[in-house]
């Protein structure tokens, strides 16, 4: 009996060494494979950005191994159909024509990318059918419905179409969050209940693992933006629902909600059974879309100053996330560029290729630091020496600093919302003397660090003429928008504290700014558009509009 209880024991020893050497070279195999994507995220409605993040070769070279295709590029749009129904885009017809142009195109794109053994990935919106398809179904009412009988099955034919005429394809990316319509005449979209684990999340997930995942072996990244992105109750609900799949990927951004400093770093990240990709955005949307410096990559992986309050057991950065749960880290998918709406429209990427160059090495290599990375981009990319690589560097540290404390606060005393775009609205600050006190003194701070940052940049020796340019010149492009941006601030809370003599002040000083941040085109050639007073969408209550009136 004791013999056969040690074999027993033996046995069991051996299976749990077994599985632990399994999930060991598991998360080795993760962290040695990462996906390294990138992204141009064109404005919707608007001519693409002319970027060479465009490019499969470029992004290639920065170390990227994968590159995800816009929403208006996905084959989604570009399916003809005739497995299903040869009169749901029929041949000759204004809608089919499009569609064939706009396969015609999607395949161009996908060779090129091919060319350079990239893995192309298409991000769709789901759900997304023709209007002659719905029309002609009489399912106006349903498609949005993933469980209703027939939209499953014509989810499940689309799939089919993306690949079979697009063979090059790896991998969809979904996005359920919202629709864009604007670049897709011929074509709806609708998704009920999008935040509904139960009802629509889990069921399309797993109609999507079994067409892409298990029958074509290809991947899925599914999107938790807008879904099921803030909520750990639902995300683990989901987690638990969709069984684990190594071509499954769910996508998280590395905060809460939109690309916002001090919103909450995301408390889905590390959790539940399902790898995981992290979605970064380089050239910030309500930052200046790369218009001035903005260093954000050492902040995403090593943890932002204002998540460094959290508590100790929550993972809060992206470095402790890999550290802590490698068998869920999937890699890196940055926006080089976009996000958001209009301008500002930058002339030189240098800052955004600062963030993507970063987190992509970074990305394929968790155990090198950050500034070990940080610095090989200052000598290889920008060809800085010397003394000039550590001010380099604490230049962007600081803009880092300057951003989060111009902007909003450590704490959050503001709504993020009230600048974004080209465009700033009346400021939106929290209640409260403590609140205000502390984020005037941060409006202070951030001005003091921009002085900084301008100053550090006159003293770097750049590799050319038109990188001082360009660097000195967006470097004063976001002194003199911060500028502008305290102003409100201080006017606001003058305003609300009915100091009508404080007002006056401050509308004199917000004037003087917009004149001087108004002349910066006529010294620096490379710097972006600029930021404009009428800039109204999306913004409910522009500033300059409720400047004229308190001047009266």
């Amino acid at each position: 009996m004791k013999a056969l209880n040690l074999s027993k024991h033996i046995i069991l020893t051996c299976v749990v060494c077994i599985s632990i050497f399994s999930v060991n070279v598991g998360a080795q195999n993760n962290k040695a494979n990462p996906l390294i994507l990138d992204m141009v995220h064109h404005n919707p409605g608007e001519t693409p950005y002319v970027s060479k993040y465009n490019d499969p070769a470029v992004v290639k070279e920065m170390g990227y191994n994968g590159k995800v295709y816009f929403l208006f590029e996905s084959p989604a749009l570009a399916i003809n159909w005739e497995s299903v129904d040869k009169d749901i885009l029929p041949k000759g017809s204004e809608d089919r024509k499009w569609v064939d142009e706009k396969a015609a195109q999607i395949k161009k794109m996908h060779a090129a990318c091919k060319a350079e053994d990239m893995a192309i990935y298409a991000m769709s919106d789901l759900v997304l059918f023709p209007k002659r398809l719905i029309a002609k179904y009489g399912i106006e009412k349903t498609f949005g419905n993933p469980n209703d009988p027939l939209t499953e099955k014509l989810i499940r034919a689309q799939i089919n179409e993306m690949f079979d005429q697009f063979p090059d394809l790896d991998g969809l990316v979904v996005r359920i969050g919202e629709t864009y319509l604007h670049d897709a005449p011929y074509h709806l979209g609708a998704i009920e209940d999008k935040k509904n684990p139960e009802k629509t999340i889990s069921p399309l997930i797993n109609i999507l693992r079994e067409e892409i995942c298990v029958k074509r072996n290809k991947q899925l990244i599914f999107r938790t933006w807008g879904a099921f992105d803030t909520k750990l109750d639902d995300y683990m609900e989901v987690s638990h629902a969709v069984e684990p799949h190594e071509n499954l990927i769910i996508s998280i951004k590395h905060c809460e909600g939109d690309f916002h400093r001090s919103n909450a770093f995301s408390k889905v990240i590390g959790q539940g059974r399902h790898r995981q990709i992290i979605e970064v955005q380089s050239a910030r949307e309500y930052e200046g879309k790369g218009a001035y410096p903005n260093y954000i990559a050492n902040g995403v992986i090593n943890g932002f100053e204002e998540h460094a309050r959290m508590p100790e057991e929550r993972i809060n950065s992206i470095q402790e996330f890999v550290d802590t749960k490698p068998e869920l880290y999937a890699g890196v998918w940055t926006w080089s560029r976009g996000g958001g709406w209009d301008g500002p429209y930058i002339k030189d990427e240098m800052w955004c290729d600062l963030n993507s160059w970063v987190m992509a090495q970074w990305g394929q290599n968790t155990d090198r630091s950050e500034e070990f990375i940080f610095n090989r981009y200052a000598s290889e990319r920008l060809q800085l020496e010397g003394d000039d690589v550590a001010k380099f560097r604490k230049l962007c540290l600081l803009s880092a600093e300057a951003v989060v404390r111009g902007r909003n606060s450590t704490y959050r005393d503001m709504n993020p919302w009230w600048t974004r775009d080209q465009g700033i609205a009346w400021p939106m600050v929290v209640k409260g003397e403590t609140e205000q006190k502390r984020n005037l003194a941060q409006k202070d701070e951030s001005i003091a660090k921009w002085k900084q940052i301008v100053k550090l940049a006159k003293s770097i020796d750049w590799q050319n003429d038109e990188t001082t340019n360009h660097a000195i010149g967006s470097a004063e492009y976001g002194f003199k928008l911060y500028k502008i941006y305290r102003t409100l601030v201080y006017m606001k809370y003058a305003h609300d504290n009915g100091n009508t003599k404080a007002v006056k002040k401050w509308i004199n000083a917000y004037d003087k700014a917009w004149a001087d941040y108004n002349k910066l085109a006529e010294e620096y050639s490379t710097i972006a558009t600029l930021y404009t007073e009428d800039y109204k969408r999306h913004i409910a209550n522009n500033a300059g509009v409720k400047v004229n009136k308190l001047r009266k």
